[in-house]
């Protein structure tokens, strides 16, 4: 099984828990919305206050580019790109990232605390800044800050780890709430079950059958998409 399978299993495996970010405000904005986010656009079921405060989120910025151009390298190695689908930076990750460094004030330090720790780690080891250098060098600098002792509390371990878990947990919340990500996961939502009536030997069990005409109009499965039309007195007409 290769990672991005690895991932798409944890994570449906996790899933009924919620979104992967630990600590999300109840009016965090879902990355479900990324697209929504950038335009400002389509924020349905979005109350007055609501859109007012995207609008002015939207209106700010928090990571420079130099910032965004890393986050979004390093998204893409958290959650690389296939040719179906994509990856972290098709999805909207970065965008989904700053969005939630504005609307989460308390992620910011271990966030840019973070991103300059990779390029000063990336300096001294490659001679160069994070972004820069080559792949198989910025996997590298990861391997030093994923893997960490599960025994350890997050809030008791190096920054750069709590950095990375923090990194990780939004690029595959930013992902997996997309569109591409939930086409991705395969996720068809909520579907109708097939309904073709009381068992038989339940109806004998009562002495009861169903009328042939309402059976036809009410329990055929062909007919499940026609919207049923009644008459000025209240006959069923299909």
């Amino acid at each position: 099984m290769d990672r991005r399978k690895s991932i798409k299993s944890i994570l449906l495996g996790t899933v009924a828990g919620g979104l992967v970010v630990h600590g999300c405000k109840p009016e965090a904005e879902s990355a479900v919305e990324t697209a929504a986010v950038k335009s400002g656009e389509n924020n349905f079921g979005r109350t007055p206050e609501e859109k007012e405060i995207i609008e002015k989120l939207n209106s700010e910025q928090f990571f420079n580019e130099h910032e965004l151009v890393t986050i979004a390298v390093l998204s893409n190695l958290i959650m690389p790109p296939n040719d179906k689908f994509g990856g972290a930076t098709d999805a909207g990750v970065p965008e989904f990232i700053e969005f939630m460094a504005k609307d989460i004030p308390e992620l910011q330090t271990n966030l840019r605390g973070g991103l300059m720790w990779l390029d000063h780690k990336s300096n001294t080891d490659f001679g160069a800044e994070f972004k820069s250098v080559v792949e198989e060098q910025q996997k590298q600098i990861l391997d030093l800050i994923a893997f960490y002792d599960s025994e350890i509390p997050m809030d008791k371990q190096p920054l750069e780890i709590q950095f990375f878990s923090l990194m990780r947990n939004l690029t595959l919340t930013g992902y997996y709430t997309s569109k591409i990500g939930i086409e991705d996961l395969g996720y068809k939502g909520n579907m109708p079950n097939v309904w073709d009536g009381v068992p038989e030997d339940v109806l004998q069990q009562h002495g009861l059958s169903y009328d042939e005409e309402w059976l036809s109009k009410c329990v055929d499965q062909s007919k499940r998409a026609v919207i049923a039309e009644w008459d000025d007195e209240g006959n069923l007409l299909t």
